[in-house]
């Protein structure tokens, strides 16, 4: 057989596992030690002493087939415990990587995010730039009165112009990266139900990380995964109050800080800030436990850092009446990585929320499995 067919994919894959982090990988021996200790491996999802397998080989399509992937948490017990110290933690991080990639339509877009360390200011700048020459193009250059009222800037009109085509685009990259792995998963299985009723039954350990408590080195990131899903889950319901409000009883904004939407939005606010500090201190603070981090694993976290500190700078400066045009700078950036964030989520590590929840429903759902 020629060697360059059996030889060349496996190295190419394997320098592409550390370009991502994963540059341990060969010194998997394939003793089991990893699927021995993760508690969240079973006899049907077996994981992650396959997947080292298949790494080491090249077979990406196998990694795109199995669900396994995503129902890997990354609790890093295998990693801490591996003799061979070959991070299998690491690996599947890597591999999900890959697979967002692969999954992702449009392609290009998949591959600007899962690039992210080079192409960052292009994923960051580009949408503040926009927003920036938008606002001026409806403006022109006339010097905001101060204090300032971020609706008479950016009206409501201007905030649906964009935020809704950019939703609109995300739901629909979602929706086929999510078919594709669906109908993946589902050559070789028998599931059980429709996709509706799994989702019901893994509710709970979504909404609360349940399956986190059976991680050891990486427990303590269900804190901050919880705080960052609550967050999110109060700032998607604020949106939406406040657009019935806005739309339906021509409720005007700025609401009063004491105003039950006010409330729930700022609280969001606290709960995704303190989220994400908890993740970046847990990253820096041991990569033995928490595994290697990655400029695809940042670049998320900055996005967040940025959506939420921009915000909170953005509604102070208001509130206090600090300069004009500082203030809308500051609503100008905030804008933008908001933009960003939902052009990036079907791409990025937000994308975990998505295969993982479908994972775990598959899972729930399947009662004959693809064998090994």
């Amino acid at each position: 057989m020629d060697s360059a067919t059996t030889i060349s994919p496996a190295r190419a894959f394997r320098d592409e596992l550390a370009r991502r982090g994963a540059s341990d990988t060969a010194r998997c021996y394939q003793c089991a030690t990893c699927s021995a200790v993760c508690d969240l491996a079973t006899a049907d999802m077996v994981f992650p002493r396959r997947q080292m397998l298949w790494a080491q080989w090249g077979l990406v399509d196998r990694f795109v087939a199995d669900p396994s992937v995503w129902l890997c948490h990354q609790c890093n017990d295998c990693s801490v415990r591996c003799p061979r110290d070959a991070r299998p933690g690491d690996t599947m991080q890597a591999v999900r990587s890959i697979v967002v990639e692969e999954l992702g339509a449009p392609r290009f877009m998949a591959r600007l995010v899962g690039r992210s360390a080079v192409t960052w200011p292009l994923l960051l700048g580009l949408p503040v730039i926009f927003w920036a020459l938008y606002i001026q193009a409806v403006n022109g250059f006339a010097v905001p009165r101060t204090p300032l009222a971020y609706g008479d800037v950016v009206p409501v009109w201007m905030i649906y112009s964009v935020f809704l085509p950019a939703a609109a685009f995300a739901m629909v990259a979602a929706f086929v990266g999510a078919r594709r792995c669906w109908s993946a998963w589902g050559e070789g299985a028998t599931r059980n139900g429709a996709l509706l009723g799994g989702l019901a039954g893994v509710a709970g350990d979504i909404l609360l990380h349940r399956r986190f408590k059976s991680c050891g080195a990486g427990r303590p990131r269900q804190v901050g995964h919880l705080l960052l899903l609550w967050g999110f889950l109060g700032a998607l319901v604020t949106t939406t109050l406040l657009g019935i409000l806005m739309d339906v009883f021509g409720v005007k904004t700025p609401l009063p800080q004491l105003h039950p939407v006010k409330i729930l939005g700022n609280v969001s606010a606290v709960l995704l800030g303190v989220g994400v500090v908890w993740l970046v201190v847990n990253r820096l603070r041991d990569q033995g436990a928490t595994g290697i981090s990655r400029a695809f694993d940042w670049f998320l976290l900055a996005l967040v850092v940025l959506v939420i500190f921009s915000g909170i700078g953005a509604e102070v400066f208001r509130h206090y009446a600090l300069p004009a045009p500082l203030a809308l700078a500051v609503y100008v950036l905030h804008l933008g990585t908001i933009l960003s964030l939902f052009l990036t989520f079907p791409f990025s590590k937000f994308a975990h929320a998505l295969y993982r929840t479908l994972a775990m429903a598959h899972e729930r759902l399947t009662t004959q499995r693809r064998p090994s």
